[in-house]
């Protein structure tokens, strides 16, 4: 059987040796055995890095992925309604930062002698005062 050493995963999956192991802390992975000291993984566990990235960039929690991809039988359980409800959020957060954008863009070209005296920039300021305008979401802080 082939087997990953844990400094070719880290080096072939791009993260450090200490995200293998808070990986493994969470659930996430495991190793099949160790060669001394060192680590060793199934090559399986590259798909399942890049199935945890994926999630990491669709702003998933560590906890959301784990229940999406750790199930007994090793294959991960998906959850659709999860992936549409995120692509839906990110539908949302697309429009109202293209909003922002397209009123930025305005009130830096806009020819009116003060912002104050430009109605588009005045409905900006109104729609931030009244928490229309969001910030963008920021997403937990990332665990190594």
């Amino acid at each position: 059987m082939t087997q990953l050493d844990i400094a070719e995963v880290t080096h072939r999956a791009g993260v450090p040796a200490s995200t293998l192991r808070f990986y493994e802390e969470k659930g996430l992975i495991a190793p099949i055995g160790r060669r001394g000291l060192r680590r060793q993984y199934d090559p399986a566990v590259l798909e399942r890095l890049a199935l945890i990235a994926l999630g990491r960039t669709a702003g998933f929690s560590l906890d959301e992925i784990a229940r999406m991809v750790v199930a007994p039988d090793g294959l991960p359980r998906i959850d659709r309604q999860m992936l549409a409800a995120r692509a839906d959020e990110l539908d949302r957060t697309i429009r109202e930062l293209g909003v922002l954008r397209d009123s930025l863009r305005h009130a830096a070209a806009c020819p009116a002698p003060s912002h104050v005296e430009c109605p588009t920039f005045r409905r900006l300021l109104e729609a931030a005062a009244a928490g229309a305008v969001k910030t963008p979401r920021k997403t937990a802080p990332r665990s190594p």
